[in-house]
């Protein structure tokens, strides 16, 4: 049975997409008779492929930024960005195959060799997300097609025009259409596809209730390869130094970039006593002359909006909440239209909330809990069942060594944003935030397999004890 699906852009309202569900049985079967065929290209063929990928990438740009910023409602020169994420992540997966499942003939005994080689694992499922809808799910698919996987990509329904675009652009490439499928659909097909037994691997970015239930889904079958990128409660922690200005920047550009919808915002600013009262007015100061507008506005925005009507109604009465349960408002979170979902960037004041939920407000909301000193400032940052970023602004070198140290996280920084994070490193977190698997240069390790080989050109073999003489 076929669902009529329907995306609108979030800053207008206005339709810019429609078509229906597709059908899991017969995508996967497209998919397993392309399998065999592209496992058996040359790499050097594969990696050709991916090139070729990343300049039509490059040709369609504007084209494809502009529809990026129509779909999510983030402003156009930050879609630009995601575009050339995209056409950069090529190059990256390339070297991070070599370095990361190269390989290798040693001497063995007998004068043969032992080998290590790596195969695919053969159908994998991509489920992507809305917040950036073209580079995340492409941090899987360039990876697993280097390999020899053939891939299914179910765009997050919110953003189908997207995930239907950058599929166009693998096809323009030449890549065969059933080694490269987009199957939209709702939560049923993402589920149906993540139970199916002829698919071989799910690679996962979006929520930790999705993630958990992918998870539990799948935890009666070892067989089937699962990564899962989960999001985070993630802190920053604030301690003394002279540079005012440019620790409000890194917290404002931490808290607010892409409207707060990334996995690596920062959620909680944690600070010291004696800093509580120089760097709130800052952040303060510099979060109320943030520009939120739609994409094509000019001046160039900041923020645009959130996603949908309904998680800016989510993020309003999380505000709500948070203030009903002892938060003190800093900046209130405004909506300036009931009907689009713009929203102002908002600070409360956590500190006097006792049991302070331990969820991820997916939105431009920034708690900041006040605390006595660097020790009570780690063990606040570590208070959550989250682990993917964390940062520390200000303090000394033995300081970021101790930090570093204790905090849990898989994204560690220094005087830098929670989502500054380099497409050449590992990205992924632990607890709920991740199942260390880690993406980016690390996708290469879940996107292929390691097999151990002894070899001789002829058999060679004796029985030297336990025989009865001939």
């Amino acid at each position: 049975m076929t669902t009529e699906l329907v995306s609108t852009e979030p800053a207008t309202g206005k339709e810019i997409w429609r078509g229906t569900s597709g059908n899991v049985d017969d995508t996967i079967e497209r998919a397993r008779k392309a399998m065999r065929q592209w496992a058996r290209e040359p790499l050097g063929r594969r990696i050709e492929f991916m090139r070729r990928f990343a300049n039509e990438v490059r040709k369609h740009g504007e084209t494809f930024a502009e529809l990026i910023a129509r779909e999510t409602g983030k402003p156009l020169w930050e879609a630009r960005t995601e575009v050339e994420a995209v056409i950069g992540k090529v190059e990256i997966s390339i070297t991070a195959y070599a370095e990361r499942t190269g390989q290798k003939k040693l001497n063995s005994a007998l004068q043969g060799t032992a080998a290590l080689r790596h195969k695919p694992h053969g159908v994998m499922a991509v489920l992507g997300p809305y917040n950036f809808p073209a580079h995340l799910p492409n941090g899987h698919i360039v990876p697993a097609l280097i390999a020899g996987n053939v891939v299914i990509f179910k765009p997050s329904e919110k953003t189908p025009a997207v995930g239907e675009f950058l599929t166009r652009c693998f096809h323009e490439a030449k890549v065969p259409e059933g080694v490269v499928q987009c199957i939209h659909g709702g939560v049923e097909v993402g589920q149906a596809l993540v139970e199916h037994w002829m698919v071989d691997g799910v690679l996962f970015t979006g929520s930790a209730r999705a993630g958990i239930a992918i998870n539990r889904k799948l935890a009666s079958d070892p067989g089937k390869i699962v990564a899962l990128e989960m999001g985070g409660n993630n802190p920053i922690v604030m301690l003394d130094t002279p540079k005012i200005e440019d620790a409000a920047a890194t917290i404002v550009q931490s808290a607010f970039t892409t409207a707060g919808q990334r996995c690596t915002a920062a959620r909680r600013l944690i600070v010291v006593d004696s800093m509580f009262d120089k760097i709130v007015p800052a952040v303060k100061s510099l979060a109320e002359r943030l520009i939120v507008d739609e994409p094509f506005a000019e001046p160039q925005p900041y923020m645009g909006c959130v996603i949908d009507n309904g998680t800016a109604d989510l993020l309003s009465e999380s505000f709500l909440a948070l203030m009903s349960r002892g938060g003190s408002p800093i900046m209130h979170m405004k909506r300036r239209d009931e009907k689009l979902p713009f929203l102002s960037p908002a600070i409360l004041d956590a500190t006097e909330i006792h049991e302070r939920p331990d969820i991820e407000l997916f939105g431009p909301l920034l708690q900041v809990i006040r605390v006595p000193d660097f020790d009570a400032a780690i063990v606040e940052a570590n208070n959550t069942r989250y682990g993917l970023s964390a940062s520390l602004i200000g303090g000394k070198p033995a300081d970021f060594e101790h930090f570093w140290s204790e905090i849990r996280a898989g994204i560690v920084n220094w005087n830098r944003p929670t989502n500054g994070a380099s497409s050449a490193a590992p990205f992924g977190g632990v607890g709920l935030s991740g199942n260390h698997r880690p993406a980016a240069f690390y996708a290469a390790d879940y996107c292929a397999y390691p097999v151990a080989s002894n070899e001789m050109e002829q058999p060679r073999a004796s029985l030297g004890v336990g025989l009865r003489e001939g």
